[in-house]
């Protein structure tokens, strides 16, 4: 019986942590259009991302390369925001998580019908890693695991893993964190 108390107090205290961090460990998350040289994230995982996704700041370009739009302007339960997903269908359905190769680019919508590219979304059918791996685990990408969402859900899609990477726009709830509260949905439909 006292293992089970201090296994819930151990428990307890664990997520009054994380409630205290917005529910990510915090990192610097410094986005080059806002970056300050004593803010700036060195994580690897960033910098790949950024380096990957340098030429889809030009949201044409995207288009051009065949990304779709698959959400409308994604706001958070109490703050913050994710963003407009555009998505390549094809990489969500080859179930392949590399760093340079996201799943999802998020933009933010800005007045007049513009949109900036804030970061990007690693995603991964629950139903598709199971059966690629029937040992089970959570997948990761370059270390940060992925988080579970559960059907149903209010994107309307099976059970699934997603990774979000901030790596264009600062976030003070963390590099990693689902919602952005430097991201609004104000300017969606905004002329």
């Amino acid at each position: 019986m006292k293992y089970f108390r201090r296994l819930a107090f151990a428990l307890l205290s664990l997520a009054m942590s994380l409630l205290a961090t917005g529910g990510q460990p915090t990192f610097a998350g410094q986005s080059p259009q806002n970056a300050s040289a004593a803010n700036v994230d060195t994580s690897p995982l960033i910098e790949k991302v950024r380096a990957a996704t340098a030429r889809f700041q030009d949201i044409r370009v995207a288009i051009s390369e065949g990304w779709v739009q698959g959400t409308p302007c994604v706001s958070g339960p109490d703050t913050g925001a994710m963003g407009v997903h555009f998505v390549q269908p094809a990489r969500i359905a080859a179930a392949v998580l590399k760093a340079d190769e996201p799943e999802a680019l998020i933009y933010e919508p800005l007045a007049g019908g513009a949109f900036r590219l804030v970061g990007v979304e690693f995603i991964i059918l629950a139903d598709v890693w199971q059966k690629q791996h029937p040992a089970g685990g959570t997948p990761a990408l370059e270390g940060d695991l992925l988080n579970y969402v559960g059907a149903p859900n209010r994107y309307g899609l099976p059970a699934f893993y997603e990774l979000h990477v901030w790596a264009w726009e600062h976030n003070p709830r963390g590099s990693f964190a689902d919602w952005n509260t430097a991201v609004t949905c104000e300017n969606q439909g905004a002329d």
